[in-house]
């Protein structure tokens, strides 16, 4: 265990950043599985602008790598714009 007052401190920060980047990323996933089960047009375009920006932030946060978040957006945007 750790015995510097920095090091417990880190321990307690850490983990609160773990639960926030598990909530976000969780909160994502859930919106983009939601996104692809959407069958209608104007609400997954709707849908999509937030999903995106929600990767986007991710990435940012470096909670998923930039090309991931990348290849997600480009991959639900096809899906769109194959809904008729």
């Amino acid at each position: 265990m750790a015995n510097h007052p920095s090091a417990i401190k880190r321990i307690r920060s850490n983990d609160a950043k773990r639960l926030r980047n598990r909530y976000f990323h969780k909160t994502t996933r859930n919106a983009l599985k939601k996104l692809r089960l959407t069958s209608d047009k104007k609400e997954a375009q709707a849908q999509l602008a937030d999903v995106s920006s929600m990767l986007d932030k991710l990435a940012k946060r470096s909670i998923i790598h930039k090309n991931k978040a990348g290849n997600l957006v480009g991959k639900i945007t096809r899906y769109v714009n194959s809904l008729k």
